[in-house]
This record gives C-alpha cells, sequence and structure tokens, in this order.
C-alpha cells in the first residue's frame, strides 16, 4: 500500500468515528473541536506535507479531499499550509492559521481565536505576513458556521518560500475541499434515493430523479479531476493558470449539485435535522473563499488574452 492510500485510509477512519453531526452543529456554535484537533495530531496529520515529515504536497490535497468528504470542522487547509510554508518556525504548540491581509490586518482568519500565529496572504503578492501572538479584534464566521476572524497586531518581517503563489495554493486547497465535499453530496443523494418510497417504489427508480444524480455524478467526476489538475501542475509553469480552472469549474460545480441534491431530497434536504445542509453550505462557503469562479475565470482569461490568438489553442491543447 502506497502513503497517499495509507493516508487517506487512516483519515477516514478517524473522522467517520468523530465528525458527527452533533459535532457539526457544536462548532457551529462556537465549541473548539479539541478531541478531534487532538486525534489529527497524535496521528501526524497536521505535519502532512511539511518539511522531514516523510510526506509530500500530494498527500497534503489528498488528505484535504477526504476533510471536505466528512466536512472536518477544523482549518486543515490552513494549517497543513502555514506548517509547510513555516517550516522549523512553525508553532510547537497549537497551531497556525491563515487569513486575508488587508491594509488593516488580516480579515477571514480560520479559527483565528484559537491560533498561536496567524499568516496573512493577498491576492496581488507573493510576501507573507507572520502574526505571533496577534489580538482577535472581531470573531465571526462563513455562511456553513466556520470560525472566521479578524485578527490585528504588528507583522513580522519573515522569509518564508511559498514554492507557488500562496493564494492559488489556498484556492487550490479549497477546489480539492470542495472535490471531497461534492462526492458526500452526491453520496447523500444516491442514499436517500435508495431509501425513500413513493407511490410504491424507491424515488431512484423515476426516471427524473435518475436523470438529476446522473448530472450530479458528472459534475463531481469533473470537479474530481480539475483539482487533481491543479495539484498535477505544482512545479510548473502554468500552476496558477490550471488553479484557475480548476476553482473556477469546481465552483460551478458546487451550484449545480447542490440544487440537484436538494431537490432530489425535497422537503427533508432543508431541515437542520438532516445532514445534508453541513456540505451544501461548506460548498456554497468555501466556492467564494480564496477566489470565486468569476474572479478565476477572469485570471485565466487575462493570461489567454495576452498569449495571442495564434497561441490559444497550442495552450490548451499541449499538456503541462
Amino acid at each position: 500500500m502506497d502513503t497517499s492510500q495509507l493516508i487517506i485510509d487512516s483519515a477516514e477512519k478517524i473522522f467517520s468515528d468523530h465528525c458527527d453531526k452533533g459535532l457539526l452543529d457544536a462548532t457551529e456554535q462556537g465549541t473548539f473541536p479539541q478531541a478531534l484537533w487532538q486525534q489529527i495530531v497524535d496521528n501526524g496529520f497536521h505535519q502532512l506535507g511539511s518539511p522531514n515529515s516523510g510526506t509530500e504536497t500530494r498527500d497534503l490535497f489528498a488528505f484535504l479531499k477526504v476533510c471536505g468528504r466528512y466536512a472536518v470542522p477544523l482549518p486543515m487547509a490552513e494549517i497543513l499550509l502555514a506548517n509547510q510554508w513555516l517550516g522549523g518556525n512553525a508553532p510547537a504548540q497549537g497551531f497556525a492559521t491563515i487569513g486575508l491581509q488587508t491594509a488593516k490586518g488580516v480579515v477571514q482568519a480560520a479559527w483565528g481565536r484559537q491560533a498561536e500565529t496567524v499568516l496573512g496572504v493577498s491576492a496581488d503578492s507573493v510576501d507573507v505576513s507572520v502574526y505571533r501572538g496577534a489580538a482577535v479584534r472581531e470573531q465571526g464566521a462563513n455562511l456553513a458556521g466556520e470560525a472566521r476572524d479578524t485578527v490585528t497586531g504588528a507583522a513580522e518581517t519573515q522569509a518564508i518560500d511559498t514554492l507557488e503563489a500562496p493564494y492559488a495554493q489556498l484556492a487550490l486547497a479549497r477546489a480539492n475541499l470542495m472535490a471531497g465535499g461534492l462526492q458526500a453530496v452526491l453520496d447523500l443523494g444516491l442514499q436517500f434515493a435508495s431509501e425513500r418510497s413513493q407511490f410504491g417504489r424507491s424515488i431512484s427508480k423515476f426516471q427524473a430523479i435518475q436523470h438529476a444524480l446522473a448530472v450530479v455524478g458528472t459534475e463531481v467526476a469533473a470537479s474530481q479531476r480539475a483539482a487533481d489538475a491543479g495539484v498535477d501542475a505544482m512545479g510548473t509553469d502554468r500552476f496558477e493558470q490550471e488553479v484557475a480552472a480548476a476553482k473556477a469549474r469546481v465552483g460551478e460545480a458546487v451550484g449545480i449539485v447542490a440544487e440537484q441534491v436538494h431537490q432530489v431530497h425535497g422537503a427533508m434536504g432543508y431541515t437542520y435535522e438532516h445532514r445534508l445542509h453541513h456540505f451544501t453550505r461548506r460548498l456554497w462557503a468555501w466556492r467564494d473563499e480564496w477566489g470565486n469562479e468569476f474572479y478565476w475565470q477572469a485570471k485565466l482569461g487575462q493570461h489567454l488574452a495576452g498569449l495571442g490568438a495564434d497561441q490559444v489553442w497550442g495552450y490548451i491543447a499541449t499538456p503541462s
């Protein structure tokens, strides 16, 4: 068994045991999932992709897909990338997280209230600001109830080699989380359709339901491939363009998949008691974080327009 598969299997076992609806409901009310975090630390998952961890960046993104599939209520994308970027300067206790750098501080810092270190990243710079012991000016949450805080303080000047554009890496992390979440939504739709009966037979036998789930399946498959293509492009000169295509394509799929599966579930899917909303609200929130599909479509379009008409087809048809 290769390392990636071992990581995936181990993560699935932990998350299937811990990430139930009760935990997700509690974290939406502001409770940090300490027991789950301790399980991740005990198994070394917080170091995936970090220097001297024996794992690769590809393992990091494969793990994030699993996190998305279980709606893991921890900022694992930010923690893993922050640890990779900081290397030996990563916090020995607790964790580092990442938010959007602005003139007034860092906003949208995932669980900034709980972090030892906060990194600030902006869309138009490769520089990363480091805040240690910064003050949380405002606590907030995204559409899914995930903690998103505003942090202020004095930023350290510290040389950080992120290897690739940090904003694009965070967008790719969101694309992989969404790809995992989309798979979970498809699984819930298939399960509900097979269990729910109407007019004396399973609704999975109705052609309209079959068509809806077929559409969802194609969107999920396309999203998985788009996310993988972004990871495959790391270290190449077209990394940001592949990320742009991935984030835009997966973001587009989110709207289609959420709509179709909620329709399959009917009124049941809109209740707080059902688990579906924990995934669809995350998908809607993640779609807008680190550049929505319109932002990345514009970036990709600008790049293609800059190539000139004679070069566009060769660029698209040539593998990275």
